[in-house]
């Protein structure tokens, strides 16, 4: 089972810092008898591992050598496997570069580096044999990518940050076979790799006769790549009993609930 990392983001909307984004820290954690502090990557990568992650693909821009070194040794008992984007342009071009170590039998989980959310195991409510979102509500769905399904929980569209969104569901991580993976891929490069965002291209995928369902099991989501989301993940922090435990532990101490930053981005 493989977990896709994508970390090749500039991080614009909350520099300057002297480090990659994805290590801002957020919180801390216990490694053995000292506490640390955590990087905000942790919670996504403490997420994939708890579904059964045993490699974690982190997709790095030339610059970032500093991801490399932190998580060189893996995390947990998942090995940490490295890709380059040599260019940040965009979240599909990033997550497919990590698409050659990916098996067409294998589950692979996506989520963004720069959020935290909740429920902890958020992962292994979505199922592993099809293209699953785990979706959030949020006030203003029109800053995201709202997801809108049908009766059946299938998505029907997901609406890219557009105005008067018909959904407040937006999704925040997502599940698939390899074999989906490669499709999508595939899709990806018949369009040109025009599609920046993830939403686009799941729109093009369901126009050909492709499916993915939503599962509405998400309860809270913070981006904390902007000032605003960094604040609230702090007050978050401060007013609950937040320390991770040593990562081989695989326990998460964290709270249900989160507020909404104003201005989330996707993999910025």
């Amino acid at each position: 089972m493989l977990g896709i990392v994508p970390a090749a983001g500039r991080g614009s909307r909350i520099q300057p810092l002297g480090f990659s984004k994805e290590l801002l820290p957020v919180g801390s954690r216990i490694d053995g008898q000292t506490e640390r502090p955590c990087a905000v990557s942790e919670y996504l990568v403490r997420r994939m591992v708890r579904n059964g992650v045993d490699k974690i693909c982190f997709v790095i821009g030339s610059g970032k050598s500093d991801i490399l070194e932190y998580y060189a040794a893996g995390y947990g008992d998942a090995a940490a496997l490295f890709v380059v984007q040599p260019n940040p342009v965009g979240l599909c071009d990033a997550i497919f570069r990590a698409a050659p170590l990916v098996a067409p039998d294998e589950t692979v989980l996506i989520g963004l580096p720069d959020t935290i959310w909740f429920p902890e195991d958020g992962f292994c409510r979505l199922p592993d044999d099809r293209l699953s979102f785990l979706l959030f509500p949020v006030d203003h769905p029109e800053l995201f990518d709202a997801v809108v399904l049908d009766g059946d929980d299938r998505v029907k569209e997901i609406q890219v940050k557009q105005q008067g969104a018909a959904s407040n569901w937006i999704w925040g991580a997502f599940k698939m076979p390899g074999r989906i993976l490669h499709q999508l891929a595939a899709l990806w490069r018949e369009r040109d790799q025009s599609d920046e965002y993830v939403g686009t291209l799941i729109n093009a995928h369901l126009a050909v006769g492709g499916e993915a369902c939503g599962v509405k099991a998400g309860t809270a989501y913070v981006d904390v790549g902007t000032f605003n989301g960094y604040r609230t993940a702090l007050r978050l922090l401060e007013n609950n009993d937040t320390t991770l435990e040593d990562p081989k532990n695989l326990i998460f101490v964290l709270p249900g609930q989160a507020q909404i930053p104003s201005h989330p981005g996707e993999g910025g």
